[in-house]
């Protein structure tokens, strides 16, 4: 089965219902709100001048909100719908950025070691079915002295859910909805994979990438799960266990030495 195919099928649907949510909130932003949240704001900081690549940016919202704190931005998503909204909402925002229509694998083949910052945020990983060849492109495309910062969601709670924790070659395939709560009830299908925390840390480190730091958090900034709680305001907390779980992690990782390619 083509999973990348089926995978940019399902989400070119799921855009144009995202566009409109009020989760995203495309007119916050038009008015000048940030998608950004709390973690990423904290843990990458100043991008005034920095290039920028957002890898998996979907739409671009949080690419285009780096943009207006002042990086040079560059979206990467393999849907084209989204790219083409993208293009639509840096239009109607009037900010500068590029945004390039390939799955992740491919961009191997245009990327070039020109970014100050990688970014990746909450709900990538798991479409991707090699985590050592993405580790790869992320060490390609970071300039000697870059930063990785990926904020993503937590696999335990993949345990929590009675789902696996370890990656397996074949994906799981299943068909659900949009997740916003706009959606009408329509599914698509959709193949994802696993990746224990041991598995995301190895492939970086074995591309080249130093782990600066990793962080967990017992929070997830999106009601986006079952049996959520907003304990404070903008984090989710998951009801009725005994002990926190940990639901988003984040790392950041430093790219020391050139390729041996470049």
């Amino acid at each position: 089965m083509d999973y990348i195919n089926l995978n940019k099928s399902a989400w070119d649907k799921r855009t144009g219902i995202h566009f409109v949510s009020e989760m995203y909130d495309v007119d916050g932003f038009l008015n000048g709100n940030t998608s950004l949240k709390e973690i990423e704001l904290s843990e990458v900081g100043d991008v005034s001048g920095k290039t920028l690549l957002h890898l998996q940016c979907h739409f671009g919202l949080d690419t285009l909100s780096w943009a207006r704190k002042g990086a040079e931005v560059t979206g990467v998503d393999l849907s084209p719908e989204s790219i083409r909204k993208a293009n639509e909402l840096k239009e109607r925002a009037s900010l500068e950025g590029e945004f390039i229509c390939s799955d992740v694998y491919g961009f191997e083949k245009l990327t070039t070691p020109k970014y100050d910052i990688v970014f990746v945020s909450y709900g990538a990983l798991n479409w991707l079915s090699d985590l050592d060849h993405w580790a790869r492109i992320v060490a390609k495309s970071l300039k000697v002295g870059g930063h990785l910062h990926l904020i993503e969601f937590h696999p335990a709670h993949n345990l929590y859910c009675g789902d696996s924790y370890f990656s397996h070659k074949e994906p799981d395939i299943n068909e659900g909805g949009a997740y916003t709560e706009n959606c009408s009830g329509e599914t698509v299908k959709m193949a994802t994979w696993s990746h224990p925390l041991s598995e995301v840390i190895n492939a970086l480190i074995n591309n080249g990438i130093a782990i600066d730091h990793l962080n967990e958090f017992p929070f997830t900034p999106f009601n986006n799960f079952e049996n959520l709680e907003e304990k404070e305001k903008g984090r989710f907390y998951l009801q009725n266990t005994k002990h926190s779980i940990p639901l988003i992690f984040s790392i950041k990782g430093t790219k020391h030495f050139a390729d041996s390619s470049t």
